[in-house]
């Protein structure tokens, strides 16, 4: 006969063992992790202000951009629905502001002499400078000093390479002496070229250390194999080592669009002689902008050249992801 407090005692321990259900839902809730708190607070941290300062500078001011190109919002008074006009700031952009297609042609040259000029110079450099040379740290240096001097220093020293007189460009070539002066700056049928290669002195020396890294990170056994294939440094090159670059190939193909369009007014100033106050009198004076609108006008023409450096940025990363798939 079972004794009474043993039978009594047995179902106090069984109303203390946990459910199997229980003991899942406690264990979910205990589910290790290798992130500590601290580490989740920091990657917050490293996620959160960057992506926050990313919103308020580039992509805010973006929108805003693009939202205030159907406005002739005067900058001072609330924004109204008065104020909404439509696609009347990029009709007069491409019908009424006279310097817009000119600025456009000129642009474009500027991002092909990039392109096909200064830019391959670069990679040349880089692929030289690659190999075991004496001295390459030094002729690093030299290439990619003018990367790093202030534009406002760039600017002086191509002013003294260009002066018309005491120049050295016309000194050199025995223009000054033949009478012959060139006026680099004052005539507009080359000042626009002449300031594209001191663009190209600045822009050819990045494009060369962004190869050079690039370089650096290909496998030396591609290489090698190649050469046991036969090939030569040519085909090696663009058959082995330009394909395996395709991200930096990226980046060079962003930062050279970035560069030309960056210069979109200045392309047309340089060219004309004419600045930028006195380009905006001139809108003003034949009624082609009021000054009421010149924010609304502004935001067109930013979200226009917004388009523009999208267009080959989008299509090279597509042809390049194509390719990769």
């Amino acid at each position: 006969m079972a004794n009474p407090a043993t039978s009594a005692a047995a179902p106090a321990r069984a109303s203390k063992t946990p459910k199997a259900g229980a003991l899942v839902a406690t264990r979910r809730k205990r589910r290790y992790s290798l992130l500590t708190r601290r580490d989740k607070i920091l990657i917050i941290l490293m996620v959160g202000i960057p992506l926050t300062l990313d919103i308020v500078f580039i992509w805010g001011p973006t929108v805003a951009s693009v939202l205030l190109s159907f406005t002739d919002w005067s900058g001072i008074d609330a924004v109204t629905p008065q104020n909404i006009v439509g696609l009347k700031n990029y009709k007069t952009l491409f019908t009424g502001y006279v310097f817009f297609w000119p600025a456009l042609e000129h642009n474009l040259l500027w991002l092909a002499f990039l392109t096909f000029v200064a830019t391959p110079l670069g990679m040349l450099l880089a692929v030289l400078l690659d190999r075991e040379l004496r001295g390459k740290r030094l002729y690093q240096s030299i290439f990619f000093l003018p990367v790093v001097l202030p534009l406002v220093v760039v600017g002086f020293i191509w002013t003294l390479q260009y002066a018309p007189s005491d120049g050295f460009i016309n000194n050199a070539f025995g223009l000054v002496k033949s009478n012959k002066i060139i006026d680099w700056f004052g005539n507009p049928s080359i000042n626009l070229y002449a300031v594209l290669l001191a663009t190209s002195w600045r822009h050819i020396g990045y494009i060369m250390v962004l190869y050079l890294a690039g370089l650096k990170s290909v496998d030396p056994s591609l290489r090698e194999a190649a050469k046991v294939d036969g090939a030569t440094e040519v085909q090696t090159f663009f058959n082995v080592v330009l394909p395996v670059m395709a991200p930096i190939n990226v980046i060079i193909v962003v930062v050279t669009a970035i560069e030309a369009l960056r210069a979109f007014d200045l392309a047309f100033i340089i060219n004309r002689g004419t600045n930028g106050l006195e380009l905006l009198s001139i809108l003003i004076t034949n009624n082609s902008i009021s000054e009421a609108s010149l924010i609304g006008f502004g935001s067109a023409i930013a979200v226009v050249l917004l388009v523009i450096s999208l267009v080959p940025i989008v299509l090279f990363l597509s042809r390049t992801m194509r390719a990769q798939a």
